[in-house]
């Protein structure tokens, strides 16, 4: 069975070429030959051979090797993935090392012996089609990201609040600094964080967000650390943790704050070492990350009453971003919801909406417990909901000043907004703490997780 590739073969020989290409044609569905090196650069772009077969001499008397040398570098400087194997009649090592060293993929002498040329080019046809694999998964790759990082947009705001972190994070961004970001549920904590790696050195590389909040207590090793075939029930294969996963990229662990002070202490492990170890075995993984983190919840006030460890918190935050709620900027909320409005208003085939006269001010003035993510959701909702062309105050079904005493109650049956009012004062009282605040409601984190984003909080 012949190989699905196409062999260039480079000579000035006419025997050898033809003798090449009636032995390799029993090996390869395409083998093409050619005595003029200057036709190199077209037969490059035209046929796109898998491997090239170079002369290292192309005049006669010429055995320095220095014609085949320049050619070499053409080809790997009009194609760096190009694989070349380098002929030579004379066996001068030192030529075919420096060959090895400018790029070649390796060398035959001649005269050769068939199972010798072919056990090499074998070789390398499979190393070069591994490479291309490799490319073209590390291109999908690449590809995935941007289009999961599109789907995030850009960060909205020209208050002087939001100037002052976009120029903090252009500072950071192309260091490796450790980077801790504050802030309330809802106010874009992931959106800063893909902007740091976005705008960083590892741009190319993979973005990792773990969700530490619902990753369950006795899998947390497991998942960060990935684990060996057999090693606790359910380890049907060997699996990759998010650690080694993201090395070369970023890993952002959200929801920081609700670690245990165990796990605490084993993140704390990996961080100083820069290694893990799967589940199951003793062996050490180097890693290598830019690490990014973030919580909603009083990691100083947590430190003071021991529930976070202070050694870690020092590790996690070289730099710290705090993000401001949604209102206390108040100034970025017609860019923020004319954003939200074309891009629903696109979404749902309404382009004629716009918002009505004192429909802005309303939302200016409401008090966005939810933050950004509460907004884009009102906006959604009132998108859809919207039978004329303009957007009214009330289409967006906001509860009346959530700053006033009417916070302590509730004046509606409605099932659903008395389960988002529980939530909120749940919330509030337990400081964010998901843990906690599932807990007084009665409910698992991951149906708590749920709720707060049905409701934008």
């Amino acid at each position: 069975m012949r190989n699905e590739g196409t062999i260039l073969i480079v000579d000035d020989e006419e025997d050898i070429r033809l003798s090449l290409r009636l032995y390799l044609k029993q090996f390869f569905t395409n083998v093409i030959t050619e005595h003029n090196p200057n036709l190199i650069p077209r037969l490059l772009r035209q046929q796109k051979p898998d491997i090239i077969l170079l002369d290292m001499n192309f005049r006669k008397g010429d055995t320095s090797g220095k014609e085949g040398m320049r050619w070499l570098k053409k080809i790997i400087e009009l194609d760096p993935e190009a694989t070349v194997i380098m002929v030579t009649a004379f066996g001068d090592v030192n030529v075919a090392v420096d060959a090895l060293k400018a790029g070649a993929a390796d060398f035959v002498e001649k005269p050769w012996r068939n199972e010798r040329l072919l056990a090499t080019i074998h070789s390398v046809f499979k190393l070069s089609q591994t490479n291309q694999k490799v490319n073209q998964l590390q291109n999908q790759q690449r590809v995935l990201s941007q289009d999961i990082d599109q789907q995030y947009g850009e960060i909205i705001g020209e208050s002087q609040v939001m100037k002052d972190i976009y120029n903090t994070i252009k500072k950071v961004a192309q260091t490796d600094a450790n980077v801790l970001i504050l802030g309330e549920n809802g106010t874009g904590k992931e959106l800063i964080a893909r902007s740091l790696h976005r705008q960083s050195k590892r741009n190319n590389e993979v973005f990792i967000n773990v969700d530490l909040g619902a990753v369950p207590e006795t899998l947390f090793e497991s998942e960060l650390f990935g684990h060996k075939k057999g090693s606790f029930t359910d380890a049907y294969e060997d699996r990759v943790g998010r650690f080694e996963v993201a090395s070369k990229g970023t890993l952002f662990l959200d929801e920081i704050g609700n670690l245990s002070l165990p796990l605490q202490a084993k993140l704390l492990t990996t961080i100083q070492t820069k290694q893990i170890m799967r589940v199951g075995t003793n062996q050490p993984i180097n890693i290598d990350i830019r690490l990014i983190c973030a919580t909603n919840m009083p990691l100083y006030e947590m430190v003071s009453e021991n529930n976070f460890r202070q050694d870690l918190l020092y590790r996690i935050n070289t730099v710290e971003i705090k993000l401001p709620p949604l209102r206390e900027r108040p100034e970025d909320i017609p860019d923020l919801a004319n954003y939200f409005l074309k891009s629903y208003a696109r979404k749902y085939q309404k382009p004629e909406l716009k918002f009505g006269s004192g429909t802005m001010k309303t939302l200016q003035d409401y008090t966005w417990q939810g933050n950004i993510r509460e907004l884009r959701h009102s906006i959604e909702r009132a998108v859809i909901l919207c039978e004329g062309r303009v957007l009214k105050p009330d289409d967006f079904l906001l509860r009346p000043s959530q700053g006033s005493s009417e916070e302590n109650s509730v004046n509606s049956y409605n099932l659903d907004e008395l389960e988002k009012w529980a939530i909120q004062k749940a919330m509030t009282k337990n400081r964010g703490n998901i843990t906690k605040a599932a807990a007084e409601l009665g409910i698992t984190r991951a149906a708590l997780y749920r709720r707060l984003e049905k409701y934008g909080l």
